[in-house]
């Protein structure tokens, strides 16, 4: 019996950041330009043809949408050489199209990938988040408690005031009564306008300032967000969220049985990861993409969560080569 060749992260982590580097590049032209879809497929087809250079029987499990959905990057579309380890991928080609048509801060090009089984499939729906970083007993903070219970409990743990805490949270109407909640404790809030992946990240990169994300966004995005944590340390909890029947359809098609569950960021993501993110537009994590006369310099951050490595990497490309 032929057995299966192994899955060697060490070994697909550079090629993993040619990935993203590839998508955010392809992007960056379009920075600034108002064009949102135009940005997006750029960023998606260079990225494609990039992983179909790599020697791994891929398959996305978090992508662009549904096959009918997504001409490209689908959920469950193959890609690779179809020589090497079996993988699971998830990706976001361009993780903040309107910061990219609006040349706002936190554009990034995120691929993540796993031994095949690894991730969890998760629909496209929303996600009820919660992140702090590494350095805690596991269960300081949970699902179970209100806002502000949650503040309280974090600065406990740190020794510090509450008003020393400071939360990440998505700017969006559904956020208005837990932003003024967390605001009762004397905590500061971190609104962003798109990009909950990095919203999330913030808490595990003690330069950013960032010490909790919470609130809800996109499912895949929270699986990316589990992803990137693996590799930094730090706690992370997601709750799917669904608005209709048609989300519980998905969620069923996607193998979730249980709707009520509390997943934690090993649940998400079961198996050892590499993760990688490229700048597009300059941010608090990554710098954007840099035009010079004939050169675009593009900065990768790349890990490992075997090892807990955790790489800066710079790319100069020469322009018309």
């Amino acid at each position: 019996m032929r057995t299966q060749p192994e899955f060697h992260d060490r070994m697909l982590s550079l090629g993993l950041a040619r990935v993203s580097e590839a998508a955010a590049l392809a992007s960056a032209r379009l920075i600034g330009r108002g064009d949102e879809k135009a940005a997006d497929q750029a960023a998606v087809d260079a990225m494609r043809t990039q992983l179909n250079h790599l020697d791994i029987k891929g398959v996305v499990v978090i992508g662009e949408g549904e096959r009918d959905e997504a001409p490209m990057l689908y959920i469950g579309e193959e890609v690779g050489s179809g020589t090497g380890p079996e993988v699971d991928i998830a990706l976001d080609p361009l993780e903040g199209t309107t910061l990219t048509a609006k040349d706002m801060p936190n554009a990034l090009a995120v691929i993540a990938m796993g031994p095949r089984g690894s991730m969890l499939h998760a629909p496209d729906t929303y996600m009820e988040k919660l992140a702090i970083g590494p350095g805690f007993r596991r269960g300081v903070v949970t699902m179970d408690m209100s806002p502000a219970e949650r503040v309280s409990a974090l600065a406990a743990a740190k020794g510090c005031s509450t008003e020393d805490i400071t939360v990440c949270v998505l700017e969006r109407p559904r956020h208005e009564e837990m932003i003024a909640e967390i605001r009762t404790t004397g905590a500061a809030i971190r609104l962003i306008t798109d990009g909950d992946v990095a919203g999330v990240i913030h808490c595990a990169e003690p330069s950013t300032g960032i010490d909790m994300y919470m609130g809800s966004g996109g499912a895949p995005e929270g699986v990316l967000a589990a992803a990137a944590l693996k590799c930094m340390g730090g706690q992370m909890f997601g709750k799917l969220v669904f608005r209709s029947d048609d989300e519980k359809n998905r969620a069923k098609k996607a193998g979730i049985k249980n709707f009520d569950r509390v997943y934690t960021r090993d649940d998400m993501v079961t198996g050892d990861v590499i993760f990688a993110a490229t700048g597009v537009t300059d941010g608090s994590i990554l710098p954007g993409i840099k035009r010079e006369p004939g050169v675009l310099t593009a900065e990768t951050i790349l890990m490992r969560s075997k090892t807990g490595s955790v790489r800066r990497m710079t790319y100069r490309h020469p322009i018309g080569r």
